[in-house]
């Protein structure tokens, strides 16, 4: 009895003491407050790790999937890979022609693999990825941002039933996320539809129809847009009688949209004749319009070419075309934006327009209280006149 009574006040003395170490971090039914400035490092280098906001990456690995196509595997130097969700992008922050700007990439490689994988490919308008594709060597170093992007499956939401519609290099977040399917032998149900002009320009298409082949729950079909003569698959484009010939039943699927503007509207559209409701579909945003002057709302009689005059407060006097983002603009004259997605989504090249008006495409995602205050995007922002502009 004198060992078990010196036992438990042991035990009461331990817990005194740390109940009174721990007295003032606690709220009662809330746990230990982290924000304590005793907590403050672990914290930060925690979050750091898992959320870098800033990554040093060196190109381990560049692969030739097309004859147009690269992927650059990168390592990370300054810290280990962090966690992402399949479907995440990176933001390459990159100097072209002396120009400082960034590109964002979805990352086609799956979490866990110990690398980072985008694939690019080229653009004859382009500017970075025609610069990457021929200058960025084995060993090089960029930087990028953190994982970012909220393109991912979510179960409670989503289901176990998707469907993925691809268009081009809009392949790479679904391949991030078959692959991770792949790995960790999940048993959702996966139909990509893939459109691509040429057959001989597919990305990732024999690794494809490879998972295709050994994976019931996974299914491919590749549709060509311009096929050859004697092409014998799928051709045309992702309508919607394409899509329930090779669908079916829509009822209980969750699509995902991943591609260039007018593939993602025209898919958009066919999902809506096929009854598909608007919480059923999930889509990527894919950078600014191609030619903004074709856009629904864009002035008539304006050219892109026409000139107006920017003043940023506190700094300089720039001349900008009205087609051209203003985000580009305000780069090309060496005035750094914060910027990740480029495409009217995250918000972070958010910026006050004090004076003047500006066109943005009606699909863009800016909230309405920054409509009402006075922000634009910068990145889907087209001058329609000169502009005062805070950033």
């Amino acid at each position: 009895m004198g060992i078990e009574f010196f036992n438990w006040l042991q035990d009461v003395r331990e817990y005194s003491r740390v109940s009174r170490r721990r007295r003032g971090l606690r709220q009662p039914g809330r746990g230990v407050d982290y924000t304590d400035d005793r907590f403050q490092d672990v914290v930060h280098s925690t979050v750091s790790r898992i959320h870098p906001r800033r990554m040093t990456l060196q190109v381990k690995e560049i692969i030739q999937e097309t004859p147009t196509t690269k992927t650059f595997r990168f390592e990370r130097r300054d810290g280990p890979v962090p966690p992402f969700r399949p479907g995440q992008y990176v933001n390459l922050f990159i100097e072209v022609e002396r120009v400082l700007t960034s590109r964002p990439y979805s990352l086609s490689s799956a979490p866990g693999a110990g690398y980072l994988d985008i694939t690019v490919r080229d653009k004859a308008e382009g500017f970075v990825a025609p610069y990457l594709l021929k200058n960025v060597r084995v060993g090089d170093e960029l930087e990028s941002s953190g994982p970012a992007g909220t393109f991912y499956h979510e179960p409670l939401i989503d289901g176990e039933d998707l469907v993925f519609l691809a268009g081009g290099s809009g392949i790479t977040p679904f391949m991030s996320m078959i692959r991770h399917a792949v790995q960790r032998q999940s048993q959702l149900k996966i139909h990509l539809l893939y459109g691509s002009r040429r057959p001989d320009d597919v990305i990732f298409g024999h690794e494809l129809a490879k998972v295709a082949d050994s994976h019931d729950n996974i299914r491919f079909s590749l549709v060509i847009s311009e096929p050859p003569r004697d092409y014998q698959g799928l051709s045309g484009f992702l309508s919607s009688e394409c899509i329930q010939g090779q669908v079916g039943d829509m009822a209980g699927k969750t699509f995902y949209l991943c591609g260039p503007r007018e593939m993602t509207d025209y898919c958009s559209a066919a999902l809506r004749e096929l009854g598909v409701p608007p919480w059923k579909t999930r889509q990527e945003a894919y950078g600014p319009p191609g030619d903004v002057t074709k856009e629904t709302g864009w002035p008539k009689g304006l050219s892109g070419d026409a000139l107006f005059k920017v003043t940023v407060v506190g700094g300089e006097i720039v001349q900008a075309r009205a087609g051209e983002p203003l985000l580009n603009t305000l780069e090309r004259h060496g005035i750094v934006v914060p910027a990740l997605c480029r495409s009217g989504a995250c918000s972070a090249c958010r910026m006050r327009l004090l004076s003047g008006r500006v066109f943005m495409p009606a699909h863009t995602g800016i909230r309405e209280s920054d409509r009402q205050n006075g922000y634009i995007h910068a990145c889907v922002s087209y001058p329609l006149e000169d502009l005062e502009i805070k950033i």
